[in-house]
């Protein structure tokens, strides 16, 4: 299976980043990852963008999360807390873009992928798309509390822990309702609504909305509690490797609670 990759081009002042790895429903390889953080690093660095869009490739998915595979060379608690430091500056990198950023969803936004998606300012999805974060049945790790943090504030505090300890995934037209969502648009129309959608934010005042995003992104972190210990204690679990292992073998994990 290809390692896929992260492509970015410039569309006169939208910056367009897309995650290519559709045959694995554009799961995450660490290479892919950085090539996310140079994109978001060419978007920050070019005055001359005004709106940012992240697209998975294929229609079928945003992103599918890390490709779990990566998670069987984890041999400690440790490893857990160096990977989700990692993964926070990832996100950081999205959260932290000086413009407007759409996550354009077509499908499957889970795990890491929500996240991602949630760290964008905007959200618009296809009928039928879905979105979770299923590793209470899966995998059995856990979230950083700064992932957990944003996933509050953006499905609120009752649907995050409905959809994290349910391993639920959520409909579009629920995140609709929630506000998660800017829209739900038809997979014919998508292309067009969401280069309109581009157009009225280039048209807005950039300073006033980089300042607008920064002030929110404060308020979100300020007072964040460490969270390093819970990470330690889930990948640092028997259970945790159960369920990488199940994972990879296709077969139900039986956890055991240690």
């Amino acid at each position: 299976m290809s390692d896929g990759t992260v492509r970015y081009e410039r569309e006169g002042v939208v910056g367009r980043i897309t995650v290519d790895r559709p045959a694995a429903r554009n799961a995450m390889t660490w290479a892919m990852y950085d090539a996310l953080a140079e994109a978001c690093g060419k978007v920050a660095a070019d005055p001359e963008v005004r709106v940012a869009v992240l697209r998975g490739a294929g229609g079928k998915a945003f992103v599918a999360g890390t490709d779990i595979g990566q998670f069987r060379d984890f041999k400690s608690g440790e490893d857990g807390v160096n990977y989700e430091r990692r993964i926070a500056a990832y996100l950081a990198a999205v959260e932290e873009l000086p413009v407007p950023t759409i996550a354009v969803i077509e499908g499957w936004a889970i795990g890491g992928g929500l996240a991602i998606a949630a760290a964008c300012d905007l959200r618009v999805a296809t009928p039928g798309s879905r979105f979770g974060v299923p590793i209470a049945r899966t995998l059995g790790n856990c979230l950083s509390i700064a992932n957990y943090a944003c996933l509050a504030a953006t499905l609120g505090l009752a649907r995050t822990k409905r959809m994290l300890l349910l391993a639920e995934m959520l409909a579009a037209d629920e995140l609709l309702a929630a506000g998660f969502l800017a829209e739900i648009i038809a997979p014919a129309e998508l292309d067009a609504q969401v280069d309109k959608l581009c157009e009225r934010l280039a048209g807005n005042a950039p300073i006033t909305m980089r300042v607008t995003k920064e002030a929110m992104r404060r308020l979100l972190h300020a007072g964040m509690p460490d969270g390093e210990d819970l990470v330690r204690q889930c990948y640092g679990s028997q259970d945790f490797h159960i369920g990488v292992e199940s994972f990879m073998e296709k077969r139900e994990p039986r956890w055991t609670g240690k």
